[in-house]
């Protein structure tokens, strides 16, 4: 044990000034790494957005530089930076350096910022904290400061004993921040243009009329010049636009939008806030999406409002089924992945007190604003149902199609898991399959052999103790040009991978299907074992095909292995001689010059004796096998793809240049 330190009373400390963020920036940020930088951009990007909202400025702009720099540009009143007579403090220090100081929160007396997206004073304090340096000019119409920080701390003081220059300004007034996250506290600070681009889109489409100009300083390509992509989000009516957007034309239902506006409570001995609730609707075959935003931000995991969306419209839904008597007898009730299936649906409030999960904001716990919006909801579905019965049935069909057609694909998948991955026993045997008497994993190997006729040549030349046998009969289906239903109604498939035990490796939306486990597989090697002959080598090539596409990491962690079969038998005296390829068959030849020899065409498999079965291809002394494995793994994908997917052309053309090196093996006869 090491030695214990002096723990006592004065081992106690808090962190201060710049270091309550520097030191752990996860508490604020939610990460420490790029995400965490992410949102450390948000925060001065809200308050941009709160000053636009309430009516002061239409465009705001965004330039990230190639330092990785960040610069943003309001029309706003400007953030007060003077003195402040009710702290005894300049606003710049309750601004940038403390935290929970702000102006927001007044927000439920219908004061400023009403709907604000910053709320709790620690956004604008806690970027600047965590900045390598931050440059501020605010200006509010009559004077113009200016300010620098470095690291958390005002270093304008330096020259100004207040900590800003002011100037007189007749302008218009504004605020200017641009700041470089610092790596001492951010392990990451690149943040690629699709993180703008998709935040400024966000907030384009919940602040409707609102311009946000994003710019992204680019280097000038074998120069030392550099220009700026600008790029510009406004959606002038807000979500209406972006459903007409997302939707087009394309639906069962026309959207319906909705709003009001509530007030409540989330407990009774807290004071009522005021929500602004607004949503748009549509039901259609081919998009589905559902969006939540709440003080224009995204709610990336809902909360109060998905759970509202999801009990009233199940609850009215099912209510609407029952009463028109759609359900059939003893039906199970619909669930919110049968709405949703053809839903889009796009939520954006409003409160003027918000409970945000954390400081992320990607999730309210609102307990009132859940109720609201639940009743909300359901109250305008009923009215709906009532003056529109033709599209309220044409929905709710859908819903049932949605429904029976998940309740028929749960069937299929749980038969088909069961299928795939069950035991092998009495109840569940696989036709044909021979299995060995060893339990012990490290020694098992699979033969997967080319017809019946073989399986009965190496039933008899194998070693039962370790060796099992399963046979494929004729060619077995191409597993990249057939889909997943069909390639699992084919039972020479389901029953390889049955004796295969791992699973398959199922890359659809149906992931609960994939049920691979390599820790679940029977054997060491899987061998596969066909005739040396045209028709051979291509229920080989199926056959790899198969375990590339349902196990390929059976190929990558090596337990794939071809067994080759010999070409030639060459007998001289008592001596007997296999040739695997023509170069074999030449030296042997040679070696035997002035002997007497026969030399015949091998057989068959089903066609070979017993012993030399075992000598050829079953005996670990004398056999040969190929181990599968892919050196280069997109180049395997690639060649698999061509050779055996869907690409005719590509498959032309690789013949057209490269099937003259393939004549002697070509069956053109």
């Amino acid at each position: 044990m090491g030695k214990k330190s002096d723990y006592g009373d004065h081992s106690l400390k808090s962190l201060k000034g710049p270091d309550r963020v520097r030191k752990r920036p996860a508490v604020i940020f939610g990460s420490d790494g790029i995400d965490g930088c992410k949102h450390s951009i948000f925060e001065i990007l809200s308050n941009s957005i709160d000053e636009a909202r309430e009516g002061y400025g239409k465009q705001i702009i965004i330039t990230k530089y190639l330092d990785n720099s960040i610069e943003i540009i309001d029309h706003g009143r400007g953030i007060p930076i003077d003195f402040n007579k009710n702290e005894d403090k300049y606003n710049w220090h309750l601004a940038f350096c403390t935290l929970y100081a702000g102006g927001k929160y007044d927000n439920n007396a219908d004061g400023d910022y009403s709907f604000a997206l910053g709320l709790n004073g620690l956004g604008l304090c806690s970027t600047q904290y965590a900045a390598e340096y931050m440059e501020v000019e605010s200006d509010n119409g009559t004077w113009n400061y200016q300010l620098r920080f470095e690291k958390g701390f005002n270093v304008t003081v330096e020259k100004e004993e207040r900590g800003f220059a002011k100037y007189r300004t007749t302008g218009k007034s504004g605020t200017r921040i641009k700041w470089r996250a610092d790596t001492e506290v951010f392990t990451d600070i690149d943040v690629d243009d699709d993180y703008f681009n998709d935040v400024l889109r966000r907030q384009s489409i919940v602040n409707g009329g609102i311009e946000f100009l994003y710019r992204s300083e680019q280097q000038q390509p074998d120069s030392d010049e550099t220009t700026f992509v600008e790029k510009l989000y406004c959606y002038k009516n807000g979500i209406d636009d972006y459903m007409n957007e997302v939707l087009g034309h394309d639906y069962i239902i026309a959207p319906r939008s909705i709003e009001a506006e509530r007030s409540g409570r989330d407990r009774p001995d807290k004071p009522d806030y005021r929500v602004r609730l607004k949503a748009v609707f549509a039901f259609s075959n081919n998009v589905k999406l559902v969006e939540h935003y709440h003080n224009s931000s995204w709610l990336e995991y809902g909360g109060s409002p998905d759970k509202a969306l999801r009990q009233a419209f199940v609850s009215q839904f099912d209510a609407y089924l029952k009463q028109n008597t759609k359900y059939n007898k003893g039906e199970s009730k619909i669930s919110f992945t049968d709405i949703e299936d053809c839903l889009v649906f796009i939520s954006s409030n409003f409160s003027t007190q918000t409970s945000y999960e954390n400081q992320t904001k990607k999730a309210i716990s609102n307990k009132f604003i859940y109720e609201a919006m639940t009743e909300w909801l359901k109250s305008n579905l009923e009215v709906y149902f009532l003056e529109n019965k033709d599209e309220a049935n044409k929905i709710c069909e859908q819903i049932l199609v949605n429904k029976r057609s998940r309740e028929n694909a749960e069937k299929t998948r749980l038969n088909l898991k069961k299928k795939l991955a069950g035991n092998i026993d009495l109840a569940n045997r696989v036709q044909k399959f021979v299995d060995c008497r060893s339990k012990d994993l490290s020694k098992r190997e699979l033969y997967i052999v080319e017809g019946d006729s073989a399986l009965g040549a190496v039933k008899l030349a194998r070693d039962a103790e370790y060796q099992a046998v399963i046979p494929v009969r004729g060619k077995i289906l191409n597993c990249l040009k057939s889909g997943y239903d069909k390639i699992f109604k084919n039972e020479i498939i389901t029953d390889i991978i049955k004796v295969l035990g791992c699973g398959v490796e199922v890359k659809t939306k149906a992931k609960d299907l994939s049920s691979f486990n390599l820790d679940n597989l029977r054997w060491s090697k899987v061998i596969i074992c066909t005739d040396a002959d045209v028709d051979g080598y291509q229920i080989r090539t199926l056959i790899l095909t198969m375990l590339y596409r349902l196990a390929p990491k059976l190929i990558n962690e090596g337990f794939v292995y071809i067994a080759e079969s010999p070409l030639y038998e060459i007998n001289c005296k008592d001596d007997s001689f296999f040739a695997y390829t023509e170069k074999e068959k030449s030296r042997i030849l040679k070696d035997l010059d002035g002997k007497k020899f026969t030399i015949q065409r091998s057989k068959g498999l089903g066609e070979n004796e017993p012993d030399m079965m075992s000598l050829t291809t079953m005996n670990p002394d004398t056999r040969r096998l190929i181990k599968i494995k892919p050196t280069d793994v997109t180049r395997t994908k690639e060649m698999f793809d061509l050779l055996l997917g869907d690409n005719l052309q590509g498959r032309k053309d690789f013949i057209s240049e490269y099937g003259s090196q393939y004549l002697e093996t070509a069956d053109i006869s």
